[in-house]
Formats: C-alpha cells, sequence, structure tokens
C-alpha cells in the first residue's frame, strides 16, 4: 500500500518516516515537481512533465506570447551559443594552440582564409553580444521576481550559467597570443592568484606553472573548445527542463 493511502491515526513506520525526510523536503521539492514516482499521480506527472517527451506545455498564460514579456533574452542568449559553436569549430581548422604558431595562424586567418575574418569577427562579436545578453537576462528575471519561489533552483541554474559565460570569454582572450591577450592573461591570473587560501593553486592549475606560456595556452585551448561548452551544454539543458517543469515562463500575478 502506498504512503499516501494509509489509513489515518495508525503509526507510521521507519520506513514511512525515513521517506518523508528524503522526499518531503524543501531542496528534493524545489528540483523536483511530481514527487518520488510511487503513486500513479505521480507517475503519470512523470511522464506528463518530462521535457523530452512533451517539449512544450499544453496551455501557455497570454502574457507569454508578447515579446515584451522576456524580451526573447534567454532565446537570444541560446542562439549566441549555438553560433559560437559553430564559428568555433570553424575557426579550429585554420588554429593551432601552439606558442610558435598561434599569433600566425590568426594573422593568415585574416588575411589569407576566404571568410576567415568575418569568421573571426562573427566569433568575437557573437561572443561579447552573449556576455551582454546573459546579463541582460538575469536582470530582467531578477527585476519581474521570476527568481522566487518554485523556481529558485533555476535561479541557481542562471548564476552557474552566467559563470561559464564568463569563464568561456576569459578562456578565449589568450588564444589570439599577442601582447594584449598576453598582458590581460597575465594580470587576470596574477588576480586569482593574490586570492586567499587556494590562490596560489588555482594559479597553478588554471596557467600550468607561475608564468603564461605553452602550458597556460593549452590549458585555456582545451577549456574554451571542451571543458566549458560541454559544462554550458549540459546546465542550458537543465535550465530548460526546469522552465518546463516549473510550468513556462514565469509571469505576473
Amino acid at each position: 500500500m502506498a504512503i499516501s493511502e494509509r489509513p489515518r491515526g495508525t503509526k507510521r513506520t521507519f520506513g514511512e518516516r525515513l521517506y518523508d525526510a528524503l522526499f518531503h523536503n524543501f531542496v528534493w521539492q524545489s528540483i523536483f515537481r511530481s514527487g518520488y514516482p510511487n503513486t500513479p499521480r505521480n507517475q503519470m506527472l512523470v511522464v506528463a512533465t518530462n521535457v523530452f517527451l512533451h517539449l512544450h506545455p499544453t496551455r501557455i498564460h497570454r502574457t507569454h506570447v508578447k515579446i515584451t514579456h522576456t524580451y526573447c533574452l534567454g532565446g537570444l542568449t541560446f542562439f549566441m551559443f549555438i553560433g559560437l559553436t559553430v564559428t568555433g569549430v570553424l575557426l579550429m581548422f585554420y588554429y593551432v594552440p601552439s606558442v610558435d604558431r598561434a599569433y600566425t595562424d590568426i594573422q593568415d586567418l585574416q588575411t589569407q582564409v576566404r571568410f576567415g575574418q568575418l569568421m573571426r569577427n562573427m566569433h568575437r562579436w557573437m561572443a561579447h553580444a552573449m556576455v551582454l545578453l546573459v546579463f541582460m537576462h538575469m536582470m530582467r528575471v531578477f527585476y519581474t521576481g521570476a527568481y522566487k519561489p518554485p523556481r529558485e533552483f533555476n535561479w541557481v541554474v542562471g548564476v552557474i550559467l552566467l559563470v561559464l559565460t564568463l569563464l568561456l570569454s576569459f578562456t578565449g582572450y589568450l588564444l589570439p597570443w599577442d601582447q594584449l591577450a598576453f598582458w590581460a592573461i597575465t594580470v587576470g591570473t596574477n588576480m586569482v592568484g593574490s586570492a586567499p587560501v587556494f590562490g596560489a593553486d588555482s594559479k597553478y592549475l588554471l596557467i600550468g606553472g607561475v608564468t603564461v606560456d605553452q602550458n597556460a595556452l593549452v590549458r585555456f585551448y582545451t577549456l574554451h573548445v571542451i571543458g566549458l561548452p560541454l559544462l554550458a551544454a549540459i546546465f542550458m539543458a537543465v535550465h530548460f527542463w526546469r522552465i518546463r517543469r516549473d510550468g513556462g515562463l514565469a509571469r505576473p500575478l
């Protein structure tokens, strides 16, 4: 017999108390809306609210179709990420993360490769636009109160995506290997190294030594093209999933 069907007035067992402690708490209910699927109702909700089986809700509020509701800032940010992925893959064909070749490869890309300068400029300006759009999206969510319960977990995911976006911009800054990039990363990593407790270790892990050289370029390149985009894609999927599970877009009362 399910816990919800137990007659009133009967003493609960240790397993039932453990179940309530695990699945009837603020943390669990802020992440999973339907509860543990041990009842027919919860099993139905797991299927009906699954983002992969039902990407769009069956009904939406009329405010959700207005452009002024969200200004499409979240969708535009995701579009920038897709564009950065496409242009980044194209740029990888002409770039080698080596201190002996990186700067020359960038110069050849802009002067010798057909549409190379267009590719690089699109990648650069879309990166700037993504940072700006993420910041504006967070402001819109904050000032409209869309971060409040039951959407507090998705706000945390959004903050993580903001940090990942800034890290993507920071790691891509070193790749041209010119004077501006070299000294900007030198200053940035020295700021990280001056942090208390874990600052020196964080700087060493970030650049692979004490100075910005080949090790730093390889690590920044790996983070920029593999590590951080993969994490961003995962958290974006979670972000979209939470919007769907929380009933669609937040709307005014």
